[in-house]
């Protein structure tokens, strides 16, 4: 029931994905975000990462998937990464810092994440891990542990 409940939401924010309007564009990338790890919601937020119509999509998608601090955001993030163009990659750059620049050990597990991902077979994934872990690695965190 909860599957079907999940996959319910999916359908319905990819619905709203498609919208012309940039603004449920935004939202429904953000929101979807909280359900990435579920294949059907992955081509839509690849799309919505690289959003033709709107960088703030770009950007509010971005974030949310980040957000995630796990291997299914950064994944998603880095396949964009891999294949998108310099204004679509400052706008995810943004996203990077605005979530990584607070907490050292947020960062480091990202780091981390991504020289895994560096090494993956599909040479999307691996291309952009690459790429994200260089944005990554130029952010200085404001909190260390003591």
């Amino acid at each position: 029931m909860v599957s079907d409940l999940r996959r319910a939401v999916v359908v319905t924010l990819g619905e709203l994905g498609r919208s012309d309007d940039w603004r449920d564009r935004a939202d429904a990338g953000h929101s979807l975000a909280g359900f990435a790890e579920m294949p059907e919601a992955v081509e839509l937020l690849l799309a919505l990462v690289l959003d033709r119509g709107d960088t703030f999509v770009t950007r509010r998608t971005a974030e949310g998937l980040l957000r995630r601090k796990d291997r299914v955001g950064l994944t998603i993030v880095a396949s964009a990464l891999a294949v998108a163009n310099d204004n679509h990659a400052d706008y995810i750059h943004t996203a990077i810092v605005d979530v990584f620049s607070i907490f050292s050990d947020d960062l480091d597990e990202a780091l981390r994440l991504c020289e895994e991902m560096s090494g993956d077979t599909d040479d999307r994934i691996a291309r952009g891990a690459r790429r994200l872990y260089e944005s990554l690695a130029e952010i200085d965190p404001v909190l260390r542990p003591s």
